[in-house]
């Protein structure tokens, strides 16, 4: 971490994401102190079960955003399906259906990009497995506003090219595997 205290965890997936998410988020205590809004790419046009499937397999609470929904401890809020999801200055989510980014409604770095204006240094970005370079610029705001980066290493990843794309645009960041990803959110609840 970077000195400053951990407020709220981002995280953006893409191909393989269900996979990689079960791997992290069931590890998570019902009362994790961190909220952790998701952002992974699913089609716009119909419903996504992911938030339902998680919830089966989780502790803590996961549910879709909802706009203007204030950001609470122990929850994970997912981006719902045709919306980016925003994090306000006022620590609330917003929705919106502002064009696509890497013809992706959600997009990952819409949600790094407010969260690190939000959050600052407080921040923890995160990029799992998926196909695209979505995550990259966001990933880098992240940085930029003195928050932590960590990226799940290609070798391990479903689809590497949105993790590689990350490290390309943060050679600093932290690359681990999903068991260390899952340690690491662990441990910096206690921090």
């Amino acid at each position: 971490m970077n000195g400053a205290k951990a407020e709220a965890v981002v995280i953006g997936a893409s191909a393989g994401a269900t996979e990689a998410l079960s791997a992290i988020l069931p590890l998570l205590p019902a009362d994790y102190a961190l909220p952790v809004m998701i952002v992974v790419h699913v089609p716009p046009d119909r419903k996504s079960v992911l938030a339902e499937l998680l919830q089966a397999k989780c502790r803590l609470e996961v549910h879709e955003a909802a706009d203007k929904e204030p950001i609470g401890r122990g929850t994970a809020y997912f981006a719902p399906p045709d919306y980016h999801l925003l994090v306000e200055r006022n620590k609330c989510l917003s929705l919106s259906n502002d064009d696509p980014v890497f013809y992706s409604r959600p997009s990952i770095d819409v949600l790094f990009e407010s969260a690190a204006d939000a959050y600052g240094p407080s921040l923890i970005g995160i990029v799992l497995t998926g196909a695209n370079q979505d995550a990259a610029k966001g990933l880098r705001a992240v940085v930029e506003a003195g928050g932590t980066a960590i990226v799940q290493s290609p070798e391990g990843a479903y689809a590497s090219a949105m993790p590689e794309a990350a490290i390309a645009e943060c050679p600093g960041a932290r690359v681990l595997s999903l068991s260390e990803i899952a340690a690491y959110l662990q441990e910096i609840e206690k921090a």
